[in-house]
């Protein structure tokens, strides 16, 4: 296992999901806001590329960087189609990855894989987007409430989505390992090894839970920077719950 495998698969899932959750957010929060944050996507990705080259995801990162070029200057009425293709063209780079890395492994634990790569990026990029748009209402004070109320019902569902699916993952593992199979994924997580899945379970999942639920009730009584100062918090628990499991995944094959 490579550390530049690690994190090119990090990137490229925070960079896709970032994507992803900007075809969800309203216009309103302005072409500043959309050029900053698919700039920041296409950096993230080309990062990824960096580490390890994929040709599926170089076509994301083409198609993100001409919605960036383009963004407040031309092609207004198919901006939101090129965004689509580069999300489109995202999706199939992480199932392609998801298929790459489980390619000796059963086929219901590489379904599993593909699940849990694609709810990754969604919620990385449902949490970054979240922080970002919190921040923005101090640059657009007048920006109505409800446009941070709805992302962040975006990032609780992404959560949920995960947490089922690594839940799956676990549950998996544990019922089909059978004698003779090499040491079972109940031992490592019971053993010195298994910290760093409490740790993935502490940071990436119970934590973002709980913030992602105070988040909503901050915004709720529009109380914008108090749920900005949570998601921040929020999005440092995320970011260090998906490396540990991009680690785990690769160490023991189960995708959580």
């Amino acid at each position: 296992m490579s550390l530049s495998v690690v994190l090119s698969l990090f990137l490229a899932h925070l960079g896709i999901g970032i994507a992803f959750t900007l075809i969800l957010v309203s216009r309103e929060a302005g072409v500043k806001f959309f050029r900053f944050n698919a700039g920041l996507a296409a950096i993230l990705i080309a990062t990824a590329l960096a580490f390890r080259f994929d040709p599926s995801l170089a076509a994301a990162e083409a198609a993100l960087v001409i919605y960036w070029a383009t963004i407040g200057r031309m092609f207004t009425r198919i901006r939101t189609a090129i965004l689509a293709a580069a999300v489109f063209a995202g999706a199939i780079a992480i199932v392609l990855q998801a298929l790459v890395v489980s390619a000796s492994w059963t086929p219901p634990t590489r379904a599993l894989t593909v699940a849990s790569f694609l709810s990754s990026a969604a919620l990385l990029g449902g949490a970054c987007t979240a922080m970002v748009l919190g921040h923005w209402y101090l640059i657009l004070p007048s920006m109505h409430v409800s446009h941070l109320q709805a992302i962040v019902k975006v990032h609780i569902a992404s959560m949920v989505v995960r947490v089922v699916v690594v839940a799956a993952a676990v549950f998996m593992a544990i019922a089909t390992w059978r004698p003779g199979l090499g040491p079972s994924f109940r031992y490592y997580i019971t053993s010195v090894g298994g910290i760093f899945f409490w740790q993935r379970v502490l940071f990436g999942l119970a934590g973002p839970a709980l913030l992602s639920y105070l988040t909503w009730e901050t915004a709720k009584i529009r109380s914008t920077q108090s749920a900005t100062g949570i998601l921040y918090v929020d999005f440092f628990t995320v970011v260090v719950g998906e490396m540990l499991a991009k680690y785990i995944v690769l160490a023991t094959r189960v995708p959580v």
